[in-house]
Order: C-alpha cells, then structure tokens, then sequence
C-alpha cells in the first residue's frame, strides 16, 4: 500500500507542475517550493501548501488552478481540499534549481540560495549576469520583488526578494 500512495502523490505532484503561479506564469507551485503535503484518502485528495507570503492575494486563484489541474488531468480524483498552512514558514530556500532557472529566464533575478537576514542582499542581472546593478526600489509589482537595474546591460529588472527561516 505504502509503494501505491507514493505512485498516487507523485501523480498527483506531476498535475501540479502544470499549476502556474499568477504573478510568475513560467514557475510552477511545486517550482516554488509551496507544495507542503498531499493526504490522500481514498478519491478524496487534502493538499497543503505554504503561501510565498501571508497576505499573497493569489491564493484564491492558485487553489482554483490546483482544484482545475487535479480533476482535469487525475481521473480517479473525485474532491479536492486546498489549505493554506501557516504555522510553518515558506522560505527562498525552497525554490528548486528548476524554478529559479525558470525566473532568470523570465527576466526576475532569483534570490541567493542561502541567506541570512544578517548579509547584505547581492543581485546579479538576470540578463547580462552582471553583478553591478543597483536597487531602484524595494517595492516591486509584488510584495515578493523589488526593482533594480543593471549599469551593465542598461535594463531595468526585478528580482525576487529573500527569505529566510529564522
């Protein structure tokens, strides 16, 4: 039984890379690192995940996607519950090596794979890999990015603000 259920989740998990998130359509939810658990219980599958961000005001439409994706691609599904967790914290260390290919490629520099509230945050142009870029302003088009620019290749771009566990 134990073998079937880690069948079952990855079917599951590989519906869920079709789950884009709203703000950054080429990175997926499981990407992202927001995928916390699958339960499934008989046709009836619970899925956890963790918000980027307390307030993200995506989150409706990410458990509208998550629901779509499940039912349209996993035919033995027959009810799908989101919850959002919170007693546990998302962090930028939990973005996979794919995602953060994936934002560099949309033009969003990704945020340094360890970090500490206590280092000075550096970024490289997702462009040119420039390191003299400079912040324009910390408030992106998201609570998640801020704007900067590259004196290098002379384009203005945003990058995806770090996070770290405490």
């Amino acid at each position: 039984m134990q073998g079937n259920n880690e069948r079952l989740k990855a079917e599951i998990t590989m519906a869920l890379h079709e789950v884009k998130d709203p703000e950054i359509p080429s990175v997926s939810v499981v990407e992202l690192g927001m995928l916390h658990d699958i339960v499934i219980n008989v046709q009836n599958i619970h899925i956890k995940m963790l918000p980027t961000f307390v307030g993200c005001p995506a989150l409706d439409i990410i458990s509208r996607d998550i629901k779509k994706a499940i039912t349209e691609k996993i035919a033995w599904v027959q009810e799908v519950d989101i919850t959002f967790v919170f007693d546990e914290s998302w962090t930028t260390e939990r973005i996979s090596e794919e995602g953060r290919q994936k934002l560099k490629e949309y033009g969003i520099a990704p945020p340094p794979l360890k970090y500490k509230e206590s280092d000075p945050w550096h970024v490289d142009c997702p462009y040119c890999g420039s390191t003299y870029t400079t912040m324009e302003n910390i408030f992106g088009p998201a609570a998640c990015r801020s704007i900067l620019y590259c004196r290098s290749c002379k384009n203005p771009f945003e990058a995806m603000k770090p996070v770290s566990s405490l």
